[in-house]
């Protein structure tokens, strides 16, 4: 009888199927469980992080700076004395309205109260 000649590699058994596998392996190539932890070569690089701000705000309010301020409380009392005259209206910059008011008497009243109530709930000032 002749003598086997030893196995030089070095060998390990899968501790999911008990297969004999390489020593270097870290993935049983009979089962497919993985035996080791994937040891890696080197440390992960990181992304080297920039932080940088180009915002610019702007405010883009389009509608307020081409129009008028109006104090509200000269409106209030100009429609509260002369509203059946549209004087508010006039003030406003609404000449159209303030004609109407005039020959109407504020509307048959009606437009004069109901323009009371509205520039008692305006900002101040608001914009016309």
């Amino acid at each position: 009888m002749e003598n086997p000649t030893p196995n030089t590699t070095q060998t390990k058994f899968c501790k999911y199927c008990g297969a004999q596998i390489p020593v270097q392996a870290v993935i049983c190539p009979s089962c497919g469980g993985q035996v080791e932890e994937f040891k890696q070569a080197q440390a992960p690089q990181q992304a080297p992080i920039i932080i940088t701000n180009t915002n610019t705000n702007t405010n883009t309010n389009v509608g307020i700076p081409t129009k008028k301020p109006k104090n509200k409380w000269v409106a209030f009392f100009l429609c509260l004395f002369l509203g059946e005259f549209g004087a508010h209206k006039f003030y406003e910059g609404k000449i159209g309205m303030g004609i109407l008011y005039l020959f109407t008497g504020g509307l048959f009243l009606v437009g004069w109260v109901i323009d009371l109530f509205r520039h008692l709930f305006k900002p101040n000032p608001y914009y016309v």
